[in-house]
């Protein structure tokens, strides 16, 4: 097999994997994160070496953090085109290029159970053939899915009832968040996680709407934010790993495996890490002197019953604004898978990264065919 060498010269990167002279490629991984967020240094990171040690150094990656190769809107583009060949992707930057991604970020408005969430996106990305189509058709393969933890405001004042919003200026992720802040009075932004912390710091955003694990790893939050409100308000998702479609149709039948066979842990990891990233970074907020607030009854009623409505006309306003045919199927399976791993997930630790892994190892990745999957 003879692959392209791409290496490019100069921006921060996370891991440098050395190949040796004249038997190895060296690949661009690409990805908007900090070096010190759980979705670089826990997904990317330990990822890339297990892919070079399984590959009997086949395949090498250098990982550019914090969006030095491409920044996160463009990221689907440029792998497409092959400046990288794996990367970190999330529809809500792009969701008139995947609009049935999209709307699935827009359904995890109403997630409560994260794990499900990812899991159930990866597995409906990984064998619906719409799903494939339509990363295909960017010249990418999706290979695995992630949910944050669920989403809080953090804020630079305190909020708390529906009359406190009025007005602020709330960094949101996707259509159903703009949706839900417009719907509060306040003024939803749409800026990079990488501009939020200057954001706040500046005044021009008064809130974020996040996981806190951004608390205290990645972007660093309880450096500025003064007040934190545990209304749960869904979560995000995204793609964890996007592939070149024609760097995965250059590999060989047993490199694709092997690399089949590593992504499920890899998955699990992040989202234990994400689980237990919860505690420790309220925890350390509340050290820090930044308040914490319980959602109030208000806010909750109101939530629910917006999440409701949002449910109810999704798919035919995807179809709509998107310009897409009908994708109720996509909602409807969805829905069911986020039930099936909701119940596969039951009695299982999920402090325990082998036991998750495994499970999502055998229940996706051990199904799927090497020698087809993202090359037919």
């Amino acid at each position: 097999m003879k692959l392209t060498n791409k290496i490019l010269a100069g921006g921060a990167t996370l891991s440098l994997l050395a190949p040796v002279a004249g038997t190895a490629e060296t690949f661009q991984a690409t990805n908007w994160m900090a070096p010190s967020h759980i979705l670089n240094e826990i997904a990317y990171a330990p990822f890339v070496e297990q892919i070079s040690e399984a590959t009997n150094g086949n395949v090498e990656f250098e990982v550019y953090s914090s969006g030095s190769l491409v920044p996160a809107p463009t990221t689907l583009q440029a792998i497409g085109d092959g400046v990288a060949q794996l990367g970190i992707v999330a529809a809500s930057y792009t969701p008139s290029e995947l609009p049935l991604s999209g709307m699935i970020n827009d359904m995890a408005f109403t997630v409560t159970d994260e794990f499900a969430a990812a899991f159930a996106l990866t597995e409906i990305a990984l064998t619906n053939p719409r799903m494939i189509e339509e990363y295909s058709d960017h010249n990418t393969v999706f290979l695995g899915g992630y949910s944050t933890p669920i989403y809080n405001f953090l804020c630079m004042r305190e909020v708390s009832g529906p009359e406190s919003l009025t007005g602020l200026k709330i960094r949101t992720a996707g259509t159903a968040q703009n949706q839900w802040i417009a719907s509060l009075g306040a003024i939803p932004v749409a800026v990079p996680m990488t501009d939020t912390y200057s954001g706040l710091e500046r005044g021009s955003i008064d809130c974020t709407l996040s996981d806190p694990t951004n608390l205290a790893t990645g972007y660093k939050f309880w450096e500025v934010v003064k007040h934190i409100n545990l209304l749960p308000q869904g979560a995000s998702l995204g793609a964890t790993y996007v592939l070149s479609k024609d760097f995965w149709a250059d590999l060989s039948t047993e490199d694709r495996r092997a690399i089949l066979d590593l992504t499920g842990k890899a998955l699990a990891e992040a989202q234990v890490a994400y689980h237990d990233g919860v505690e420790a970074a309220l925890e350390g907020s509340k050290e820090r002197g930044i308040t914490i607030s319980e959602a109030d009854p208000q806010m909750q009623e109101r939530l629910e019953a917006f999440q409701a409505e949002m449910l109810e006309g999704l798919a035919a306003e995807t179809a709509e604004v998107r310009g897409i045919e009908d994708p109720s199927d996509i909602v409807t399976q969805y829905q069911q898978l986020v039930g099936k791993w909701h119940d596969l997930l039951e009695g299982v630790d999920r402090s325990d990264a082998e036991a998750v892994g495994q499970l999502v190892k055998d229940e996706i990745y051990a199904k799927l065919d090497a020698e087809t999957y993202g090359v037919e």
